[in-house]
């Protein structure tokens, strides 16, 4: 009767002590999780002034994934004012533009297509085969459009921002910092507020295929009509947001973010606290 005590006793000990050894693996996956910030950094704009109503680790370098399109399409919209091209011209699609990975609209090679269909290929479903075939139509070549990026970035301020490409796909020592993007994206709706009717499509039809806009803010934040998405394994989830309320229009970029849900849900903190300063700091100003 004794033996068969102890012998019971035994095993409840072990299992006492092996089942939270068990658990622990599970356990300490969670907590590096919890000790993962929600995005890796973030600033909002007041796009009138320029003034910045928060911001986190604005200058730290990241990859820039899809959010690179805004400054390609700030050179395509560029080159259309001066002349240089424009919306009906018809563009001749290259097997170099045809066969780029990632998001696409399914372009043809050979075929041409009008440049303002691939501007609405760009802006609302981020195709990186539209963003080869008009670096290619307006710089000359990629590798020509890509210096013209950089030179762009450089006049703008953009001083921690180096592209590779014109899309954004992962390449070395590509990089980017929200503020280098904010400045950038202020600049891009000063000079091409047209740009925002295109940007603000929720999708886009092309060859009978429809593809919808990644930037769900687009139906549930109001009044947002902008600017950009963009992912890569390297760095995360990117958003460039732009809304407005009144007269005050605000600019919002978190990147880095774990999961597209956060990247939405911090961008909808951001403007709201943003708007909400704004509006305490208009109330605080006396009126003659």
């Amino acid at each position: 009767m004794m033996k068969r005590m102890n012998k019971r006793f035994a095993i409840i000990l072990a299992c006492a002590v092996l089942l939270p050894l068990a658990a622990a693996p599970d356990i300490q996956a969670k907590t590096r999780r919890q000790r993962q910030p929600e995005y890796q950094s973030a600033i909002v704009m007041n796009a009138a002034t320029g003034e910045i109503l928060f911001q986190k680790d604005a200058d730290r370098p990241l990859q820039p994934a899809s959010v690179t399109k805004i400054l390609s399409l700030y050179l395509i919209y560029e080159a259309i004012g001066e002349g240089k091209a424009q919306f009906q011209d018809p563009v001749k699609v290259s097997r170099n533009a045809w066969r780029t990975g990632g998001s696409r609209m399914f372009i043809d090679p050979g075929s041409e297509v009008r440049l303002d269909e691939l501007i609405r290929g760009m802006s609302v479903v981020s195709a990186n085969d539209a963003s080869v075939a008009l670096a290619e139509h307006v710089g000359g070549s990629e590798d020509a459009f890509v210096k013209k990026m950089n030179l762009k970035a450089r006049q703008l301020g953009m001083n921690r921002s180096t592209f590779k490409n014109p899309h954004g796909l992962p390449a070395k020592g590509q990089r980017t910092t929200v503020r280098d993007m904010a400045r950038l994206s202020r600049e891009y709706i000063r000079r091409f507020p047209q740009s925002l009717q295109i940007h603000a499509m929720q999708s886009y039809t092309y060859h009978n295929i429809t593809q919808y806009n990644h930037n769900l803010l687009l139906r549930r934040y109001p009044n947002t009509d902008g600017l950009k998405t963009g992912y890569v394994h390297a760095a995360g989830y990117h958003i460039i947001a732009t809304a407005r309320q009144g007269e005050t229009r605000l600019i919002a970029l978190v990147m880095g973010a774990r999961t597209p849900g956060i990247r939405f849900r911090e961008t909808v903190k951001l403007l709201d606290q943003g708007f909400a300063r704004v509006s305490r700091h208009a109330s605080a100003v006396p009126h003659p």
